[in-house]
């Protein structure tokens, strides 16, 4: 599974006053995007910000709402947490399998809240905001449903070996539907720490919208950092089922930290930021210098959140010095992926593959690229807002914003197709992409079409192993992508490369927003330079 995240205008409010060499670079990834998608023409990454969007739909478990977009998707797992007494309908299913995993759903929530916060003025000029906030709010309404007591959350549902057993829809399900939780007894710091952070950054989403909703959101969140600092430990101690599939390899002190600082920025606490500087030693916050970003590993999107209190100046005397050494590690990452660690040592920069991909593992490596393209443009704007030009990596090297900025839109692009394939990862997007996901749902005629039972092995006898593509499109999922020499094989059977996850799309979400502003902006300076020629 996946055991294992012309010119630039971008004169806009985020970027302020930045340098020529700023914009000459932005520039140049983007003349690179034109001339590498398969069609020789600029992406689009309007269409792509909504068909990133539709994936979600298609992974919704639970009833269906009468606005469902995807057709061949119908209700399921409408009996979830029966048997324990509570209502666990709802949620996601991450993958192409039918459990419902807490730790990458949340994480998946916190990076589509994340990314709105960012760029929600974004996605609502692209026509998009409806459809993101109800991506964001099937997460949260399920979270509400599984903190059923202040120091209680339901942290799983389904069996990952019965379910890998069968291949079935949703919708015909036949695997157990046991659920797993976490409480004082049984900690899952990381569960509960991922799930406030979630929820955290989801209320500050719908306080213009909805306000009473997001001081819900606020509530539970608080109540689960309580309970996720007041006991301590790692959830799949607790709950031994998941190891095999989302084991907690990173430890719980990075949720712990990335829970503190989101529920810091939604409510202004002092207290929270206190305690990421207290922890900060201890916990790994400015121990670890890391090069990747995950469901799993939080510690970059740790040091990053940190680096932007010190650049806007939010913070007291006291507390500056510890969040100085929390910038450094985040400028750690960011130079790994642009391969600027001179100094750092055999491990301090991230592999790329001959097509320009970061790399970081086999399985499922696409989750690493999308997350680290949200990183280093969100990186990028925190730098240009304070008026920063450049960064500073091992060795005494430097580099500047703009090709921080540069390097995340030339990863968005890789996805979209500018890469030696010339495939597009994100799926039903561009001339090219893979049609053979490993996608149960996908893969077998849709429900509403063919209501006869399909049983646990049938899947696998006649529709699993067929060479014909999908019959069904799963539109906007990103799958696990190509190797690190930028091979890939669309095959059902080859799990690592065609599965996607709902943590691949969601940081896409944010960039294809932003990327669709910086193209609107570009074309209309293109139109004002020729009119003044």
């Amino acid at each position: 599974m996946r055991s294992g995240g012309a010119t630039a205008v971008i004169l806009s409010r985020r970027l302020g006053a930045v340098s020529l060499l700023v914009l000459l670079l932005i520039a140049a990834a983007a003349e690179g995007s034109k001339s590498g998608s398969g069609d020789g023409k600029a992406h689009n990454y309007e269409e792509a910000l909504r068909k990133s969007l539709l994936y979600f739909e298609a992974q919704r478990s639970g009833r269906l709402p009468h606005g469902q977009r995807v057709p061949w998707r119908d209700h399921s797992g409408l009996t979830d947490g029966l048997e324990q007494g509570v209502d666990l309908v709802g949620g996601y299913y991450d993958a192409g399998d039918h459990v419902k995993f807490g730790l990458p759903m949340a994480f998946t929530v916190t990076m589509l809240s994340w990314s709105m916060i960012e760029y929600g003025d974004d996605v609502a000029a692209a026509g998009e905001l409806a459809h993101a906030l109800e991506a964001i709010k099937w997460g949260t309404d399920y979270f509400i449903k599984a903190h059923t007591q202040p120091d209680e959350l339901w942290a799983e549902v389904g069996d990952g070996d019965t379910d890998h057993y069968c291949w079935q829809r949703p919708e015909d399900m036949t695997t157990s539907r046991q659920a797993y939780k976490v409480d004082r007894d049984h900690p899952g710091s990381d569960v509960a720490g991922e799930t406030a952070a979630a929820m955290a950054a989801a209320s500050m989403v719908f306080r213009k919208s909805n306000p009473h909703y997001a001081h819900l959101l606020l509530h539970h969140a608080q109540q689960l950092f309580e309970f996720a600092d007041g006991y301590r430990g790692q959830y799949d101690s607790s709950i031994a089922e998941v190891k095999s599939y989302y084991a907690s390899v990173s430890g719980y002190k990075d949720e712990l930290l990335w829970a503190a600082l989101w529920l810091h920025r939604a409510t202004g606490k002092a207290a929270y930021l206190d305690y990421v500087v207290h922890n900060a030693h201890d916990f790994g916050g400015t121990g670890w210098a890391i090069t990747e970003f995950s469901w799993d590993v939080k510690y970059a999107g740790v040091q990053i959140l940190a680096a932007r209190l010190l650049l806007r100046g939010e913070h007291t005397a006291e507390q500056k010095r510890t969040l100085e050494r929390y910038q450094a590690k985040a400028e750690h990452y960011v130079c790994a992926c642009l391969g600027r660690n001179a100094a750092g040592g055999e491990d301090a920069n991230v592999e790329r593959s001959p097509g320009g991909m970061l790399y970081i593992r086999q399985w499922n490596n696409m989750q690493y690229v999308t997350n680290a393209a949200f990183l280093l443009s969100t990186y990028a704007d925190y730098l240009a807002e304070a008026g920063v030009e450049t960064v500073t990596c091992a060795g005494g090297e430097t580099a500047g914003a703009g090709e921080v900025a540069a390097l995340a839109r030339a990863q968005v692009d890789y996805v979209l197709g500018t890469n030696p394939r010339g495939v597009s990862y994100l799926v039903g997007y561009g001339a090219k992409y893979p049609a053979r996901v490993h996608h149960r749902a996908a893969s077998i005629v849709p429900y509403k079409h063919s209501k006869q039972f399909i049983g646990c092995s049938q899947g696998f006898d006649h529709w699993y192993g067929r060479r014909s593509s999908n019959p069904n499109v799963l539109v906007g999922a990103i799958v696990g992508g190509p190797d690190r020499s930028d091979r890939f094989r669309d095959n059902r059977e080859n799990y690592m490369q065609t599965e996607a996850c709902t943590y691949n799309t969601a940081p896409m979400v944010g960039m294809f927003a932003k990327l669709n502003r910086m193209a609107r902006e570009e074309r209309e300076q293109r139109a004002a330079t020729a009119a003044e020629m």
